[in-house]
């Protein structure tokens, strides 16, 4: 059985660490690269790193922050934000990068997934997906979700697997920031649908929300931010708790 995976996700803007609430309200949580640090040695299996604002300030992603991520840490990382060519996926990549995240730029032009896989691998590519459930429809969201869109959740991850992302990172806009819960339910269909490892993100709050995500929503990984950045919840008391409770952990 593979072993699920524990991510805390460090949304990035002006070189800092921010949370907020339903994706505004933005509080400071810190310098990336010593989280990234801290978060190495105390058990998490991987990073990721989100440039919340490069999408919409047509920037991209500082390679200088990825260099010295990297530097700083033995376990992987994913980058995402801005990301929309092969060219910015070759940088990332050279710079230490294990995997690139990219969202709104795959909406807006399917092909570059499969571009990206046929050039750097499936293994490498994660297709990051924001969605708010409207009316009882989960509808995909752009530009750091403020940019609705008509688009299924479910039917764009199904295409988001046929053109050969290695995984999905779903973020509920719905949960995100609330520490409600993840968002099971929707997860569960994901990961019955799809082949490809599902990463469940938006609404940690306590240990018994992962134990959900994983029992009832099946996903193959949990991301946070809050809970771990402002120290509510130690990643090797989570992983004890998830092995007490029958989930396969890496310790």
């Amino acid at each position: 059985m593979l072993t699920k995976r524990i991510i805390p996700c460090l949304d990035i803007k002006d070189g800092r660490t921010v949370k907020g609430i339903n994706f505004i309200d933005l509080r400071d949580a810190g310098d990336p690269v010593e989280l990234a640090e801290i978060y190495a040695k105390s058990g998490a299996d991987e990073l990721v790193f989100l440039d919340i604002t490069a999408t919409e300030q047509k920037r991209k992603t500082l390679a200088d922050l990825v260099r010295r991520v990297a530097e700083k840490v033995n376990i992987p990382f994913t980058v995402g934000g801005g990301i929309s060519s092969v060219e910015d996926v070759d940088i990332l990549l050279k710079n230490g990068a294990d995997k690139v995240s990219v969202n709104s730029s795959a909406v807006k032009r399917p092909e570059l997934i499969n571009e990206l896989a046929a050039k750097f691998g499936s293994q490498c590519i994660t297709v990051a997906i924001d969605a708010r459930q409207v009316n009882g429809e989960w509808l995909v969201h752009l530009v750091g979700g403020k940019v609705p869109t008509d688009i299924n959740l479910f039917q764009w991850a199904k295409e988001v697997e046929e053109r050969g992302a290695g995984e999905i990172l779903f973020t509920s806009m719905n949960n995100d920031g609330t520490k409600a819960g993840f968002a099971n339910e929707a997860l569960a269909v994901l990961s019955s649908e799809l082949k490809i490892p599902i990463i469940a993100s938006g609404g940690a709050g306590n240990m018994q929300h992962f134990t959900d995500v994983f029992l009832k929503g099946k996903a193959d990984a949990a991301l946070a931010a809050s809970v771990f950045h402002f120290k509510e919840i130690e990643i090797k008391d989570l992983k004890e708790e998830l092995r007490r409770n029958g989930i396969e952990v890496r310790l």
